[in-house]
């Protein structure tokens, strides 16, 4: 990506968003473009600043954050990928804010280079899951499935075995780049494959992906 990432950061605690954006601002491809400590003027900021990412709280003063993340998802002059980073490993949170249209989803314990490779994979179009919220997306589709079978049996669409590969690694969590290293292919090759993936299965993105996965038994 040749030009550096726009981040705006949104948080209730200055000393939190301080220290986040010290940790973004280190990377040369990024650049913190914009702060706001409440959902409406998160809202504000992302409209003054166009930015190409989003860092958002979950709660906040005025305007939680899911209800900030629904908003500009659905602003159509607005093109940011929101990353809601929190302190709450909650699913309830975690399957609102992808049903708001988040991309990803970490908890601030995460380590800066995960923050960095999630604001990087949501510029590039990709979602990102902590390790830790991503097992409560399985359960939850494990628990669906069992629940109501017949929803969640939908018919297999056929992938091509590369796809069919391409699928399982996303679901135990590679980027882009890590699964062109297990393949030994070009990062370019991998987003074709996981974009043909994605539309072939009627999938949003990779979260829907995962759970795809091992909804039908395809991690072995």
């Amino acid at each position: 990506m040749g030009e550096r990432v726009r981040v705006v950061l949104v948080d209730d605690q200055a000393l939190l968003r301080a220290g986040i954006g010290t940790i973004l601002s280190a990377h040369p491809d990024l650049e913190v473009v914009g702060e706001a400590s409440t959902g409406t003027e998160a809202l504000e900021v992302v409209r003054a600043t166009r930015p190409d990412v989003v860092c958002m709280d979950v709660q906040m003063p005025d305007m939680d954050g899911l209800e900030a993340t629904r908003r500009i998802v659905a602003d159509p002059d607005v093109h940011a990928a929101v990353v809601v980073l929190t302190t709450f490993n909650r699913e309830d949170y975690l399957l609102e804010a992808l049903q708001a249209g988040a991309v990803g989803y970490l908890l601030k314990t995460s380590r800066p280079e995960q923050l960095h490779e999630a604001v990087l994979s949501a510029a590039a179009g990709e979602g990102l899951l902590a390790p830790e919220v991503t097992r409560a997306v399985i359960a939850r589709a494990v628990e669906t499935r069992r629940a109501a079978p017949a929803a969640t049996s939908a018919p297999r669409v056929p992938l091509t075995e590369r796809e069919a590969e391409v699928l399982v690694l996303v679901a135990r969590g590679l980027n882009n780049d890590e699964i062109a290293a297990e393949l030994v292919v070009s990062r370019a090759t991998v987003k074709t494959h996981v974009s043909n993936v994605l539309a072939k299965l009627g999938l949003r993105d990779r979260v829907q992906a995962v759970v795809y996965a091992h909804e039908h038994g395809l991690m072995g």
